[in-house]
């Protein structure tokens, strides 16, 4: 039971990791490339689809991640279990407090109603993504050497 946990929370947050790399590293390079309404209108719509889905797998991650660090307590990696889960309450913590904010304004901008500050906000945005995505890549990678 314990071994079938420990793939399930692997795979669910190596998926994440897999989107939030991609968000950072790919779609926001080709959404930046789109002529100025283009971006911002891919942006908002990326907003509203993924800031509806990503609550439930970042929760879902962490409590998957809690739940193997309390029944492999006194197994091998455990601690490699809890420092992920550490790492995965701080990203929880840093989209709270940095990027859903952000987040939740540039989803409800149009080229009508953006604010004139909209490219430094999202600049913002990316910068938060970009160290957030690195601590779910050390959390994720800590899961993958608890395995082993």
């Amino acid at each position: 039971m314990l071994s079938t946990l420990q793939v399930v929370t692997t795979v669910v947050v190596g998926l994440m990791v897999g989107v939030e790399f991609s968000v950072a590293f790919i779609m926001s390079r080709i959404l930046n490339a789109l002529p100025e309404d283009s971006a911002q209108l891919g942006h908002s719509h990326g907003g509203r689809m993924l800031g509806a889905l990503m609550p439930f797998w970042y929760i879902g991650s962490l409590v998957l991640s809690a739940i193997w660090a309390a029944a492999g307590w006194h197994r091998p990696g455990a601690g490699l279990v809890v420092t992920a889960a550490g790492l995965l309450i701080l990203s929880v913590i840093m989209s709270m407090l940095l990027l859903v904010p952000i987040n939740n304004r540039g989803k409800t901008w149009t080229p009508e109603n953006r604010p004139a500050d909209w490219k430094q906000q999202l600049h913002h945005w990316e910068r938060y993504h970009y160290v957030r995505v690195a601590v779910i890549v050390a959390a994720f990678a800590l899961l993958v050497t608890a395995l082993v």
